[in-house]
């Protein structure tokens, strides 16, 4: 038991002094006065997204950037979200929809749409970004400013959550807090290992003539988190890359309650632990389970520190995700036993392949 504490607590002081690095380094999405006028190609695969996609349409039509084209596509949705975004782009020339085609063997549905969209992009920058976001003024100049300065053929953002209901305030801050105190988010950019790869779907802005001259979304067509392996494969080919935290630019409310969220986040856990159950548990084993065995343990020497660290973890992370750090600190409990119940959903489901989104089996390989 004692090394297992030991073990806990040195686990503990490395995941601290990540954060710390992240908190320091401030790893955001710098906001820029300079207004640039390359095309940009703003993508967005929809699927069953007929009660969210305007916000998202609005608030593109209202930002500040004027060279763009949007392109929706339709991946075969079961409501009327083709019809929805079809009246928008009536009176909104610079947007259009188009039907995808159906889903061909060994492709996960979201990747098949962004290559489909990749192939009617038109700009010299690509966009692409979910139905259920929001962009605010600065957005874009921010992103072509970051990629002119470093030369990237990848720029990834996290964006800040939308979070409403209290099942999402049990979930949602999962994501930042596992990333922030597991990975130095610099290091994405300032290391070529591609071991230090984090990116996020629901914000990836590509070099377009990069793109289509490596078709990343083709190459990870059978993969979950296909854009922590885009990313990857991106620092494989020595193209430079980055991943920010959106500093406010843009927003996203991933989840409404809190069975959509054990839904969601159980879809892609595991196999944002390379599929493998051993490290799942082992990290459930000194993140979640240790701590409590510490705290069962009542030993006031031993109590202090992990405590002491925790707290002020969650209050760096909540400042860099800007969210809302009471709310996290008297929610952590909470929030660690639904990342290990999400954890065990997601081990069953790779299991037994019963993980769905969107009304289509997930089939891994």
């Amino acid at each position: 038991m004692t090394i297992f504490i030991y073990a806990v607590l040195i686990f503990l002081v490395i995941r601290f002094s990540v954060t710390v690095f992240n908190f320091l380094s401030n790893p955001k999405l710098p906001r820029v006065v300079k207004h640039y006028h390359d095309k940009v190609s703003i993508l967005i695969p929809a699927r069953n997204e007929a009660a969210d996609i305007l916000e998202l349409l609005f608030s593109i039509k209202n930002q500040d950037y004027t060279n763009y084209e949007v392109i929706v596509l339709d991946d075969n949705s079961d409501d009327n979200t083709f019809e929805v975004v079809e009246k928008f782009c009536l009176t909104n020339p610079q947007f259009k929809v188009v039907s995808g085609k159906e889903l061909p063997q060994n492709w996960l549905g979201k990747n098949y749409a962004c290559h489909q969209l990749s192939e009617l992009a038109t700009g010299k920058y690509l966009l692409f970004i979910d139905a259920d976001e929001s962009v605010k003024r600065g957005l874009i100049n921010s992103l072509i400013n970051r990629m002119e300065i470093g030369g990237l053929a990848l720029l990834s953002v996290f964006t800040n959550q939308t979070i409403k209901s209290i099942g999402e305030w049990l979930t949602v801050p999962l994501m930042h807090f596992i990333l922030l105190n597991l990975l130095p988010l610099r290091l994405v950019k300032l290391s070529k290992n591609s071991a230090f790869a984090a990116a996020s779907g629901q914000c990836m802005f590509f070099n377009a003539n990069n793109y289509k001259e490596n078709h990343w979304h083709e190459r990870v067509k059978h993969q979950v988190v296909e854009d922590v392996e885009i990313m990857k494969l991106v620092k494989q080919e020595k193209f430079n890359a980055e991943a920010l935290l959106a500093n406010g630019l843009i927003y996203c409310r991933m989840y409404k309650n809190l069975g959509e969220s054990l839904n969601g986040f159980s879809k892609n856990l595991l196999a944002g632990f390379g599929n493998n159950i051993i490290i799942l548990l082992l990290y459930q084993l000194l993140v979640t389970v240790g701590p409590v065995i510490l705290i069962l343990n009542f030993n006031i020497a031993l109590l202090v520190l992990p405590l002491t660290l925790i707290v002020l973890s969650r209050i760096m992370i909540s400042y860099l995700s800007g969210q809302n750090v009471l709310t996290n600190l008297i929610l952590h409990p909470l929030q660690m036993l639904f990342f290990l119940i999400i954890s065990f959903i997601s081990i069953k489901k790779h299991i037994f392949k019963t993980s769905t989104w969107k009304g289509r089996t997930i089939k891994t390989i």
